[in-house]
């Protein structure tokens, strides 16, 4: 018998965080995960130290804590399903490095797209959320989103690969060439259709189905 979608979610979070837990990919003081409830507006929220995430509303009142940071990805962006605060070494330093990554990688462009400015404000995260991108840097820290608990875990990963490589080849004195517009809007153009997709399934009350296409 499946599982009732509001399990689904709870579990999602646990294998999540266990995951980037394990890649060293969830650190920082305060770093914490959400998994978004389709048909609703709830969200399974907890910080990384948890035994097991709290479900918690992201719209109406704004929740206090950390819950307050996801509640306002949620309310800004329909399609992203999952949010990860904090990162890895390499995510990190980002923020000694100007605080944004260029769009170098073919992989990156497709499914982290174009970087927001760095924030430490309400009022700047919710101008940075409405570039579409999946990650940005938020009070010093990555944070990152996906259109489901597993595009997450793939994003994380992918955004500090692609932070290693930018930081070492800047801080060698390297300079770093993004890629080709076209390219850029071409992949970019796809992860928005993945967003638009994923928005429509948690409308529906469905979870989003995972994009295997590039």
């Amino acid at each position: 018998m499946e599982m009732p979608l509001e399990t689904q979610t709870r579990e999602q979070w646990l294998r999540t965080r266990d995951r980037l837990l394990a890649k060293g990919l969830l650190g920082g003081q305060g770093a914490s995960l959400s998994v978004r409830c389709p048909g609703g507006e709830a969200m399974w929220v907890g910080a990384v130290g948890d035994r097991a995430p709290l479900l918690a509303p992201w719209s109406g009142p704004q929740p206090a804590g950390m819950a307050r940071l996801h509640a306002q990805v949620y309310a800004a962006r329909p399609g992203v399903g999952a949010v990860a605060w904090g990162g890895g070494d390499f995510g990190a330093c980002l923020a000694d490095f100007g605080g944004l990554l260029p769009q170098v990688f073919d992989e990156q462009a497709r499914h982290i797209g174009p970087m927001a400015s760095a924030s430490d404000s309400d009022e700047r995260l919710g101008v940075a959320l409405r570039t579409g991108g999946n990650a940005l840097l938020w009070r010093h820290m990555p944070l990152c989103m996906g259109t489901t608990s597993n595009r997450l875990a793939l994003n994380v990963e992918l955004f500090e690969k692609c932070a290693k490589a930018y930081v070492l080849a800047v801080a060698a004195g390297g300079k770093v060439k993004p890629l080709p517009w076209l390219v850029r809007h071409v992949a970019n153009g796809r992860m928005t259709k993945d967003q638009r997709n994923a928005a429509a399934a948690f409308a529906r009350g469905q979870l989003p189905v995972e994009s295997s296409a590039y």
